[in-house]
C-alpha cells in the first residue's frame, strides 16, 4: 500500500523552501540540488514509481532524477515523459518583498523563487498523478528532474546522451502560459581576450594597446553581425536571423598606462537549423585577420557549452495533437530550454503553467488561475499517451 501524498500546496511549499540556486561564477551561490531530488524521489516512490538518481558529471554535486511507472517489463519504449529542471537562478535580495524560499499565497498568486520557473511543475505532476489509477496504464510514464538548466544544461545533456528511453512524447513544463512552444533559438557565449603589452602612455610605440586591438576585433564582429542577418532567415521567429550581441567589455586600469588586457563577452542566438560548431568556426574565421596581425595575443573561449536551437515541425502529429488538446496554436520563442537535448530522444514540446514574464524576476509568482487547467492538461496527456 502506497503512502498518501501531502496536499498540493504543501508539495509546492516544500519545493520552494528547498534552495536549488545554480551559479557558475560564485561557488557560494551554487547549491546542490540533492535535497530537492531526494524529496521528489520519496514522493514518486510513494506513488509506486521506480526512481533512479543519477549524478551529473562535471558539476558541483548535482543530480538528475528519473521516476518510471510501468505495468509491464517495458520501461523504456513509448509513453509520456514529463520533464522539468530542479534549479533556479539567484535572487536579487534587495528587490524581493516576499521570502523567496517560502510559498506565499496572496491576491490569487503563489509567490516564491521557482514558482513559475519551474520547480512548481513537479507539484502539478504529483497532484495529477494522485487522481489517476496508474494500474490502468498500458504504456510507461516517466518524470525527469534535471540539474543546472539555468547555467550549463549539464543535466539534460547528460541524460540525453546516456538514456535508453524512447517516449512517444516529451513535455517540458517551462512557463508558457499553457501555450505550446515548438521552436526556440540556441545560445553561444564566447569570451574574446586580447593580451597586449602594457607601458607608460607617454610612449605608445613601446607597448601594444589591448583596447585598440579589441577595437579591430569589434569592427570584424559588426561585419559578422550583418552577415548573419543577410545569410540566415527563419520566418517562424519575430527576430528571424541569428543575433550577435556585444555584452560585456573590460579593459585597462589607468589613464596613463597602455592597456595590457581587454576582454569582451559576446552572445550569439542561433536559429534551429544553425550548427553551433559551424558558427563558432565562422566566428574564428572572421577574427583571423586580426589574429594574424597580432599572433598569440587573441584567445577565443566558450563561456559555457553552446546550446543548440530546437524545432518540432509544424506538421508533426504529436504537436498537432497537443495543439488540439490545449486549444492553442504552437509558437516560437527567443529564449532557450532543454528541448534540443530531449528532442534527440522523443518529439518534444515545451508546455507549462505560469508566464515567462515572471521568470528571473523579483517576487516571482504564478497565477492560481493556472491550477485547475494545468492539472486537467497533465491528466489528459497521461491518458492520451499512456492508456
Amino acid at each position: 500500500m502506497f503512502m498518501a501524498l501531502p496536499s498540493f500546496l504543501t508539495l509546492y511549499n516544500e519545493l520552494i523552501s528547498t534552495p536549488t540556486i545554480s551559479n557558475v561564477t560564485n561557488e557560494e551561490l551554487d547549491y546542490s540540488n540533492k535535497p530537492l531530488i531526494d524529496k521528489l524521489a520519496s514522493w514518486f516512490e510513494d506513488l509506486g514509481f521506480t526512481v533512479d538518481i543519477q549524478p551529473v558529471p562535471n558539476t558541483r554535486h548535482k543530480f538528475n532524477m528519473l521516476a518510471t511507472y510501468s505495468n509491464s517489463e517495458n520501461t523504456t519504449q513509448g509513453g509520456l515523459l514529463l520533464s522539468g529542471h530542479s534549479d533556479t537562478v539567484p535572487f536579487d535580495e534587495g528587490q524581493w518583498t516576499k521570502d523567496p524560499f517560502k510559498l506565499t499565497e496572496e491576491n490569487n498568486k503563489l509567490y516564491g523563487l521557482g514558482t513559475a520557473d519551474m520547480k512548481g511543475f513537479f507539484a502539478f505532476i504529483l497532484d495529477a498523478l494522485r487522481d489517476i489509477d496508474l494500474k490502468t496504464l498500458s504504456k510507461p510514464i516517466y518524470v525527469l528532474a534535471t540539474a543546472d538548466e539555468e547555467t550549463s544544461m549539464a543535466g539534460a545533456a547528460f541524460f540525453a546522451q546516456n538514456t535508453k528511453l524512447q517516449p512517444d512524447c516529451t513535455i517540458i513544463g517551462e512557463p508558457t502560459s499553457l501555450i505550446p512552444i515548438r521552436a526556440h533559438k540556441g545560445f553561444i557565449s564566447n569570451s574574446i581576450k586580447v593580451i597586449g603589452k602594457s607601458g607608460h602612455s607617454s610612449d605608445p610605440d613601446k607597448g601594444i594597446n589591448a583596447i585598440e586591438v579589441m577595437n579591430l576585433v569589434i569592427e570584424r564582429l559588426l561585419v559578422l553581425k550583418q552577415k548573419f542577418k543577410e545569410q540566415y532567415h527563419n520566418d517562424g521567429f519575430s527576430v528571424p536571423y541569428p543575433t550577435l550581441n556585444l555584452g560585456v567589455i573590460h579593459g585597462g586600469d589607468a589613464a596613463n598606462r597602455i592597456c595590457g588586457c581587454c576582454e569582451l563577452v559576446i552572445d550569439i542566438r542561433v536559429l534551429p537549423n544553425n550548427d553551433v560548431d559551424s558558427l563558432y568556426h565562422t566566428l574564428c574565421e572572421a577574427l583571423q585577420p586580426v589574429m594574424d596581425k597580432y599572433p598569440n595575443r587573441i584567445a577565443i573561449e566558450y563561456e559555457v557549452a553552446p546550446i543548440p536551437g530546437y524545432e518540432c515541425k509544424k506538421d508533426h502529429p504529436v504537436l498537432q495533437h497537443i495543439e488540439t488538446l490545449v486549444g492553442h496554436s504552437a509558437q516560437t520563442v527567443n529564449y532557450s530550454t532543454e528541448a534540443p537535448y530531449l528532442n534527440q530522444i522523443s518529439p518534444t514540446i515545451v508546455l507549462g503553467p505560469g508566464s515567462i514574464e515572471q521568470a528571473h524576476q523579483p517576487d516571482e509568482f504564478i497565477s492560481m488561475d493556472f491550477l485547475k487547467p494545468t492539472k486537467k492538461t497533465i491528466e489528459q496527456l497521461i491518458k492520451d499517451f499512456c492508456l
